[in-house]
C-alpha cells in the first residue's frame, strides 16, 4: 500500500524556555516536520539561537501572535497592556473595529523579529489560536508577506478542512467546525497572492488533563487529504508558561507520546509517513 505523507507541526516554540526545550527534543528525534515560533516573548532571542542548528531537519515558521502576552510594538487601541482574547478580536472584527495601522505594524514587527533572529525568512506562517485566519487580519498578513523575499517552498497554514473529513475523524469536531468557519475561503485568498496552503488540517485537542492524546492523534491521521497537516502542542512546563497559557499538563503528555515507540508503530500501522525538511509537498 502506498504511504500517505503528512506534516506534523509543533505550535508555540518560544512561548517559554521549557516548551522550547521539549520541542527541540522532538525535532532532534525526528518526530516533527516543523515548528512555528512566537517572537513576542522575552526569551525569543535565546530560543532562536538554540533552534538554528535544527533548521537542516525541519521547517521553522512564524506563529503570528495577537492573543498571548504583550506586543512588540505600541498598540494603544488594540493592546494597551496585553493582547486581547481571541473572542474579543472576533467580536471587534465583526464590528469592523480593528485598528488596521496598529495590527499591520505588529505583523511586520513579528516577521522582522523572526528574520533578524534566524537570519532568514520563515518557511511558513500560521497563527496562535488561528488568529491569522480572521478577516481582515488575514488580508493584512497576506499583503505584508507579498512584499517580502520568501523561499520558493513557502506556505501558509489553512486551519479549515472539509466538513466530511472533520466529521469522519469524530473528535473535537465542534472546535474544528468553528475554526473552519473562521477560515472559510482562506486557501482561495492565499492563492490569489500566489501562496500555497496545506490541503487538509487536523490536530484539535480537548487539552484536558485526563484526555487520551494517543486517541486524538490517531483521529488526526484519519481522512488525510492532499498536503495533510497536523498541529500539536508538545513541551515541558515551567513557571513562565503557567503565567501565560492554560495549556499545561497536556503538553508533557503530547511530548511523551511523540517520543514513544507507540508513535512510530501507529504511523507504520496506518501507512503514514512523517515528512521532513526537503520533502516535496506538491
Amino acid at each position: 500500500m502506498r504511504l500517505t505523507n503528512f506534516k506534523l507541526c509543533a505550535d508555540d516554540y518560544g512561548v517559554s524556555p521549557a516548551v522550547s526545550l521539549g520541542i527541540r527534543t522532538a525535532l532532534a528525534a525526528g518526530r516533527l516536520s516543523a515548528t512555528s515560533v512566537i517572537t513576542t516573548q522575552p526569551s525569543w532571542g535565546e530560543a532562536a539561537r538554540a533552534i538554528a542548528p535544527l533548521r537542516a531537519h525541519a521547517e521553522i515558521g512564524l506563529h503570528l501572535n495577537l492573543t498571548l502576552g504583550r506586543p512588540l510594538s505600541p498598540m494603544a487601541q488594540f493592546a494597551p497592556h496585553h493582547f486581547p482574547s481571541i473572542r474579543t478580536i472576533m467580536s471587534r472584527a465583526h464590528r469592523h473595529d480593528l485598528p488596521e495601522a496598529e495590527i499591520r505594524t505588529e505583523i511586520a514587527r513579528q516577521l522582522d523579529a523572526f528574520e533578524q533572529a534566524m537570519g532568514c525568512a520563515p518557511d511558513f506562517v500560521d497563527g496562535h489560536q488561528h488568529v491569522h485566519s480572521i478577516m481582515p487580519i488575514r488580508l493584512w498578513l497576506l499583503e505584508d508577506l507579498s512584499k517580502r523575499q520568501l523561499p520558493d517552498h513557502f506556505w501558509i497554514r489553512d486551519s479549515g478542512d472539509a466538513l466530511w473529513r472533520i466529521l469522519w475523524r469524530g473528535t473535537q469536531w465542534s472546535k474544528a467546525l468553528m475554526v473552519s468557519f473562521l477560515a472559510r475561503h482562506f486557501a482561495r485568498d492565499c492563492s490569489e497572492f500566489g501562496f500555497m496552503t496545506n490541503g487538509s488540517f487536523a490536530g484539535f485537542s480537548a487539552f484536558n488533563v485526563g484526555s487520551d492524546y494517543r486517541t486524538e492523534f490517531a483521529a488526526a491521521l484519519r481522512a488525510a487529504g492532499p498536503r495533510h497537516l497536523i498541529m500539536c502542542h508538545p513541551g515541558h512546563v515551567d513557571d513562565e508558561l503557567a503565567a501565560l497559557d492554560p495549556v499545561l499538563v497536556t503538553r508533557e503528555t503530547e511530548l511523551a507520546f511523540l517520543l514513544s515507540d507507540d508513535f512510530t508503530k501507529m504511523l507504520a500501522a496506518k501507512d503514514m509517513r512523517l515528512m521532513q525538511r526537503g520533502d516535496e509537498w506538491a
